[in-house]
């Protein structure tokens, strides 16, 4: 498979790469250091990084913008995107070929080709995997900036390594990453460091979550408090570990009030969380997965389900 991607990459002079709305740090990773990697490796094609930029992600890079007339004859690369509904930037279907490259279950077996291995830790691991065949394959070289996406996302999807999805496998890629001479302090510190209005809310977060006899935590964040606290709705994602130092929690949800939606961000220790996901038009991984509310009592019906699902953990 992973030749078969090597193959098609090398027939075609514009690839575009996309990823899943509402990015975290692999979902920049493994777009960005795929892109590093081919521009790296063929000069001579055209790569670009499409969707819409994240601030909170700055530290990392920023997308392109792409015109239309860029789609015609196109390669079209999604990464770390389990559905159609979740790629940002509807142009995906306008290139001549489309492949699908992600870690999450495959519920929606989209492109002409895929690769999709759910045991991988991220999907920047999976493109240091297709490095590795191109290296083999056809001399395929790295850099330090594909090297530090990479890490990048890594880093992010494994909770600083802290995550069960993280492996054997995961410490090796990382260990050849870090040979390469990019600043990891810069990535820890664009990830991990908080403004002081942020961290009131996370304080916020700490004095006012719920969490029953069963292990099921939760906190609401509707739109006035955001605004009392002067905190975005993606700045709210670097929040959403806080409930996993609580004794006793099992699975969490942070519900997060927008315009015309409420985002439900779900973690766990063990319950499984994305077919609940799944139910409330969302997706993601067994332990950390993402979903949508529209309305107040719809996020109690998830609350509720959330309960149901720790009470029955074993």
């Amino acid at each position: 498979m992973k030749r078969q991607i090597i193959d098609t990459i090398e027939q075609y002079d514009t690839i575009i790469i996309h990823r899943h709305i509402r990015p975290d740090p692999d979902a920049y990773g493994s777009q960005l250091g795929l892109k590093a990697l081919i521009q790296d490796n063929y000069p001579n094609k055209k790569v670009y990084a499409a969707g819409t930029h994240d601030e909170t992600l700055s530290y990392l890079g920023r997308p392109d913008i792409i015109s239309n007339e860029a789609y015609h004859g196109a390669l079209v690369i999604v990464t770390d995107t389990a559905n159609t509904g979740r790629i940002d930037d509807e142009r995906y279907s306008k290139g001549a070929f489309l492949i699908k490259i992600d870690h999450h279950p495959n519920d929606d077996a989209y492109g002409e080709l895929l690769w999709v291995n759910t045991k991988s830790s991220s999907c920047s691991e999976m493109i240091y995997e297709l490095y590795e065949e191109g290296r083999q394959y056809k001399n395929w070289q790295m850099t330090e900036n594909a090297a530090r996406f990479l890490f990048a996302g890594i880093v992010g999807d494994t909770g600083r390594f802290l995550f069960p999805s993280t492996t054997k496998r995961t410490f090796e890629i990382a260990g050849e990453l870090i040979q390469y001479p990019f600043n990891r302090n810069e990535i820890f510190n664009g990830m991990y460091e908080m403004e002081e209005n942020l961290l009131k809310l996370q304080g916020y977060v700490y004095q006012n979550f719920t969490m029953d006899e069963n292990g099921a935590a939760y906190i609401k964040m509707p739109k006035e408090l955001l605004k009392e606290y002067n905190v975005t709705v993606s700045e709210t994602s670097s929040l959403v570990g806080s409930l996993s130092n609580i004794k006793g929690v099992r699975a969490w949800a942070i519900f997060v009030e927008e315009d015309n939606e409420i985002r439900v961000r779900l973690r766990s220790k063990g319950p499984v969380v994305n077919e609940l996901a799944k139910k409330y038009h969302g997706g993601g991984h067994p332990l950390a997965s993402g979903a949508t509310a529209y309305s107040w009592e719809e996020v109690d019906r998830v609350i509720a389900d959330l309960k149901q699902l720790c009470k029955e953990y074993q």
